[in-house]
């Protein structure tokens, strides 16, 4: 992203234009969220099913806004933008106090629940569907029966759209210019929104950076680069490297064993203590170890878990494995919602060679992009033409942990080549996600205060790296 930036620009506005015009304010009411103690504003705004039919169809749009704690607020608020594809911005709530409660002091935070998301018709599968005692193939046969019966126009779900809604947002809330934190997927439609509303951005924050030319189900080169160093870090601590001298090798024999059939399970459940029979398939097994590593604190767990798997102790594995649905419960990702994205923006982009680059020397082994496939091959949406990355003029503040799995530093770094206006950080001792870690709330603030600013970010280099679990008792002292 460099310069000839009023003919990059209109030459993609015409690609997202002409979005309607706004409707009224919509009418606001007090709300009581599920993971926010206090009262918000909440507030439903009909969108256009169809940019292209501004008449037409409308959907309705969640919308949630926590008021900045002075009377006296900026008129610059910040739009936080959810993950996924397919978490709501109610369901991200926590991050009210976990990353915004220096940032609230002066400014509204808006909280979109993505048309197909939360509280804006969530396009969802039913959980009971997916119980524990299916076999991968039956999971995939599940997922196909729940997509063939889903009757919204799945086509009108995409990043491009979503885009608009936030603009629609905007303008009925009475907002001149918006900053924008997106975290994750977030930072692919922040990215979209900034470039076909550049005159609507003040600042931009992402953490968790998807590249422009990210292929989202293609991870497995960055999810083995995290396991890789994980392997290493615990290969130097004396105490890790004592208590898992195998470590590499048990991960590979569970890897192998698993893949020539599914371990029968019958332990007692981790939530209940009741007996509990189940199969530990390699997607049940790959899926959460690519999940423990999101997180830095989490990831130090592994080596414990994948041992005790090793030596048979299957329960500490299968308790971790269902951490994530308990503590998404009814607000977890909207599957349909992210496979009408996926399959519209993303596979199409998955050539043979991308697919053999990604199955090479990954644990993960490109299985999943493989059943991600045959699904969006059932779908048979229209794909969304991928555009070359425009310039975005706005100041951006971008966020990196040196362990992400999924958007490593290297996926910002290559964002940052059209963003001239970048601060890169990385934290060392990070995984995904670092605005509420250490004194990152700090730094959104400073940086949202005067955006053309450095951000002094040493800070960041205390953020300590997390001992790891050598035993049930917990992490070593």
């Amino acid at each position: 992203m460099k310069h000839c930036l009023a003919a990059s620009l209109l030459s993609l506005l015409p690609a997202l234009a002409p979005a309607a015009l706004a409707a009224p304010a919509p009418t606001t009411r007090i709300c009581h969220l599920p993971g926010a103690e206090e009262g918000l504003r909440c507030s439903t705004l009909a969108v256009p099913l169809d940019y292209q039919q501004a008449s037409g169809p409308t959907l309705p749009l969640h919308i949630t806004v926590a008021p900045a704690f002075r009377e006296s607020a900026r008129h610059d608020p910040v739009f936080v933008l959810a993950g996924g594809p397919g978490q709501a911005g109610s369901d991200v709530l926590p991050v009210l106090h976990a990353v915004f409660r220096r940032v609230r002091a002066t400014r509204d935070i808006i909280l979109i629940d993505q048309r197909g998301t939360g509280l804006s018709g969530k396009l969802d599968c039913d959980e009971k569907e997916f119980s524990d005692d299916l076999s991968d193939e039956q999971q995939i046969a599940a997922v196909r029966r729940c997509l063939a019966g889903i009757r919204a126009p799945l086509a009108a779900y995409t990043t491009d759209n979503a885009a608009r809604d936030i603009e629609q947002v905007r303008l009925a809330l009475g907002y001149k210019t918006i900053n924008v934190w997106g975290a994750s997927y977030g930072t692919r439609l922040a990215q979209a929104y900034a470039r076909a509303f550049p005159a609507a951005v003040r600042s931009l924050v992402l953490d968790g950076v998807a590249a422009p030319d990210q292929i989202i189900p293609a991870g497995g080169r960055d999810g083995q680069a995290a396991l890789d160093t994980l392997f290493r870090q615990c290969a130097a601590d004396p105490a890790c490297q004592q208590a898992y001298p195998a470590l590499r090798t048990e991960f590979a024999s569970l890897l192998s064993k698993i893949g020539e059939h599914p371990v029968p399970l019958n332990l007692a459940n981790p939530r209940t203590a009741e007996p509990l029979q189940m199969s530990m398939t390699k997607e049940r097994f790959l899926g959460t170890v690519h999940n423990v590593l999101y997180s830095a604190l989490d990831g130090r767990r592994l080596p414990f878990l994948i041992h005790s798997a090793w030596q048979g102790r299957w329960a500490p594995f299968v308790a971790r494995r269902n951490v994530g649905a308990d503590l998404a419960g009814e607000g977890g990702v909207a599957l349909v919602l992210h496979m009408a994205v996926i399959c519209a923006e993303d596979y199409p982009r998955l050539t043979p060679q991308l697919l053999a680059e990604d199955a090479h020397n990954s644990f993960l082994g490109g299985s999943r992009v493989g059943q991600l496939m045959e699904q969006c091959k059932s779908l048979k949406l229209p794909a969304v033409p991928w555009r070359a990355p425009t310039p975005i003029l706005a100041p951006a503040l971008l966020l990196s942990g040196a362990l992400d799995p999924v958007t490593p530093p290297r996926r910002a770094e290559a964002a940052a080549r059209h963003i001239p206006k970048a601060q890169h950080l990385v934290v060392a001792n990070a995984g995904h996600g670092i605005s509420s870690l250490g004194c990152a709330p700090r730094l959104l603030r400073e940086f949202l205060d005067n955006p053309a600013r450095p951000v002094s970010a040493a800070c960041l280099k205390e953020i300590p790296a997390a001992n790891f679990q050598i035993g049930s008792a917990g992490p070593h002292p």
